[in-house]
């Protein structure tokens, strides 16, 4: 990219910040201020992002113009200058959006890396989410409007570089250990407002009122109240888009399984044959109890102690189980919200799909700690009915022999699309993590 059209597009950046600075908050003009410093420096948004905010631009300052030439006709007052200028602004910017493509007579983005369409998409699902949901809420959404009124443009526009930064690691870098820092970075900050909150901040609790974080009461909890179906269907939009990956990337807790299963060096252990049994029997727990106690009439009291006593047992066999084996026990074999997604997983599209020609060296094997790829699974060329789509297994094939499986892709685009998918939902839900 050329000095003199990094040049322009700041130009143009700085007078668009301007325009929303003079017109609206400094909230709304943060964000076109990011873009100048962005142009230098490549990796940090990818190109689609700055043409088509140098396109948004010139629609602005067209749309300026003719409003402003409207106004002063209607009072008979001069206004060839003011058009002047506005479509000498304008076509600035449009002049900015056509070098940022290449130049006149060349293919927009037939010089763009799939990583830059990625890195892109995700910035634009990221923002257009946030934005729906902001103006869809009667309380301040995102945390930093609790501190900072109005501020929500400039935590859209962030959290959507994030998620643009995130997605361009995932498909350029070492993905598994991507994953798992942005994995434990959400943990932490879920926790770490659950805290704040329970210090007093009440800034920091979503609706001011506490649940406990334990996975089982996203279906326990609303069979017991009768209400609060809104992490269920959280739940069920992760699974509508991105299959089981809700336990590998999304879960509050699963990163600390994720953590502590790290711990143990070498492959990680074989679940007994037993442990499939006691998953299923969890989830009828998890969806009888709750039902029992409502119709004894049982207090908030009973149902808050069964699912504490149970919450501080997964946290035991995380801490005693899967730091001794490498295998993410907790998810695995004692959550049900774990079993409930996999079930589902299988009659949705996703999968990570083994060619027929493996080896079955088990290469694989030794970066999968959810047990889905044992020597049946395989012999079957299919992983198990654990596996969580967490993609770790697909870098550790010497041959190329794992990929993310969706009906009309090839593996490349259906791991872009995933990716596209998932880190967009990470970041959105790192925008509202909070109780």
């Amino acid at each position: 990219m050329k000095t003199s059209t990094r040049v322009l597009f700041t130009l143009c950046a700085l007078t668009s910040a301007a325009h929303f600075l003079r017109f609206g908050t400094l909230w709304e003009a943060l964000p076109a201020l990011i873009l100048a410093p962005a142009v230098w420096f490549p990796k940090f948004l990818p190109r689609p992002l700055l043409i088509l905010a140098a396109v948004g631009g010139t629609a602005l300052w067209a749309f300026q113009a003719q409003s402003l030439v409207a106004w002063r006709m209607s009072f008979g007052l001069p206004w060839v200058r003011l058009a002047l200028i506005l479509g000498a602004v304008s076509l600035a910017h449009a002049a900015a959006a056509l070098l940022l493509a290449g130049g006149p007579g060349r293919r927009i983005f037939g010089s763009l890396r799939p990583q830059d369409m990625v890195s892109s998409a995700v910035a634009l699902l990221v923002a257009g989410t946030l934005a729906l949901a902001v103006s869809k809420t009667s309380f301040p959404l995102l945390l930093g409007e609790r501190f900072l009124p109005g501020s929500g443009p400039l935590w859209i526009a962030l959290f959507a570089v994030y998620g643009s930064l995130v997605a361009g690691w995932m498909l350029d870098g070492p993905s598994a250990k991507i994953r798992g820092h942005i994995w434990t970075l959400f943990s932490a900050v879920f926790f770490g407002q659950l805290l704040l909150g329970l210090s007093g901040w009440e800034q920091f609790l979503m609706t001011g009122k506490l649940h406990l974080p334990v996975p089982a009461l996203i279906v326990s909890g609303p069979l017991f109240r009768g209400e609060g179906f809104f992490m269920p269907i959280l739940l069920a939009v992760s699974l509508l888009l991105v299959g089981p990956a809700w336990c590998s990337h999304l879960c509050y807790i699963g990163a600390w399984d994720d953590r502590l299963a790290r711990l143990h060096d070498g492959k990680p252990k074989a679940l007994p044959a037993w442990a499939p049994r006691l998953r299923v029997a969890l989830l009828a727990a998890a969806v009888a109890a709750p039902l029992v106690l409502r119709a004894l009439g049982a207090g908030w009291a009973w149902g808050l102690g069964l699912a504490a006593v149970f919450g501080l047992a997964g946290v035991a066999v995380m801490a005693l189980v899967s730091r001794r084996s490498g295998t993410m026990v907790h998810c695995t074999a004692w959550c049900p919200i774990g079993l409930l997604n996999n079930l589902i997983g299988r009659v949705l599209p996703w999968r990570v799909s083994i060619d027929s020609s493996c080896t079955g060296c088990g290469l694989c094997a030794k970066a999968c700690r959810y047990n889905a790829l044992t020597r049946a699974d395989l012999e079957r060329k299919r992983p198990g009915l654990t596996c969580s789509l967490c993609g770790d297994c697909l870098p550790r094939c010497p041959h190329g022999h794992l990929g993310y499986a969706f009906p009309g892709l090839g593996r490349d685009r259906a791991r872009q699309v995933f990716i596209t998918l998932v880190i967009a939902l990470h970041a959105v839900f790192l925008a509202v993590a909070r109780i």
